[in-house]
């Protein structure tokens, strides 16, 4: 989010938890990038902040994850105190959720976080949400990259490399026909809390429809060795197409991740240096 635009975002919040009779004299950002992350003090929450043209995609994730918290998914959960909803103040959209304290040491095994998407996986097949099937997803990328007005920045030959990327890697992932279903979209460590009671997950904005592998693409490698009955040359395609897309998003114009034209240069390595 736009620095200009976070002193208004973050008064939202506080609005917002103030009506419910939560007192919130005090804010630290955890996140700002596409999103803002607050943990709101001492009524000790966290508020997800977008702006409302993103509202829509806030109100899915909002979906997504009262029906997992529903069958005891190991998920993080909306804060209680309130009704579980998207408030739109001042222009953003705004969903509240409960703080949870990440354990440092020990971190999370390779096969203790490999265990937590197989039974978020197992979750998410039970659900009934309309969602984007994961070429959609890549459509979008593709689109940012074949416009070189939304991407100024990304030099001729890095152009070519991304587009031809996406387009072979979406077109021999989808020839395979493999097995579909919900996916969390995102699950890469960034998108995974270790908590005392256990690895929760989070951000379900980005879930779509398509096969394990495309989520178990964002884990390390290490991790996903540990996933039962992975097609390896299917993952193989789906971590270059992941680091394809990733790149994508890193050179529009309108990204607010943090050194994110440096993020770019160095995944834009990375494919070459895959294929190669």
């Amino acid at each position: 989010m736009k620095s200009s635009q976070v002193r208004a975002a973050v008064d939202a919040a506080v609005s917002i938890a103030s009506e419910f009779g939560l007192r919130a004299d005090d804010s630290v950002v955890l996140q700002n990038s596409n999103r803002l992350l607050l943990r709101l003090t001492p009524c000790d929450l966290v508020a997800r902040i977008v702006t409302v043209e993103h509202q829509a995609k806030a109100e899915f994730e909002v979906e997504v994850a009262l029906q997992l918290a529903a069958i005891g998914s190991s998920v993080v959960a909306l804060e209680p105190r309130v009704e579980p909803s998207v408030y739109v103040r001042d222009g953003f959209a705004i969903n509240l959720w409960t703080y949870v304290a990440q354990v440092q040491n020990p971190g999370p095994s390779s096969a203790r976080y490999a265990n937590a998407l197989t039974q978020l996986h197992a979750g998410l097949r039970t659900l009934k949400v309309t969602a984007p099937h994961f070429t959609d997803r890549v459509a979008e990328a593709q689109a940012l990259v074949g416009n070189p007005s939304i991407t100024p920045a990304l030099a001729d030959a890095d152009r070519e490399l991304l587009q031809n990327t996406l387009l072979n890697m979406r077109t021999s992932i989808a020839s395979r026909c493999a097995r579909e279903q919900l996916l969390h979209g995102e699950p890469h460590p960034g998108n995974v809390l270790n908590s005392a009671n256990g690895l929760l997950f989070l951000d379900f904005e980005t879930c779509c429809r398509g096969p394990i592998e495309f989520d178990i693409a964002h884990m390390p490698v290490e991790v996903s060795a540990h996933y039962p009955g992975v097609d390896p040359a299917l993952l193989d395609e789906c971590r270059i197409l992941v680091l394809a897309m990733v790149a994508a998003w890193r050179w529009d114009r309108n990204d607010q991740y943090p050194q994110g034209h440096q993020m770019g240069q160095e995944l834009l390595s990375q494919i070459r240096a895959t294929l190669a």
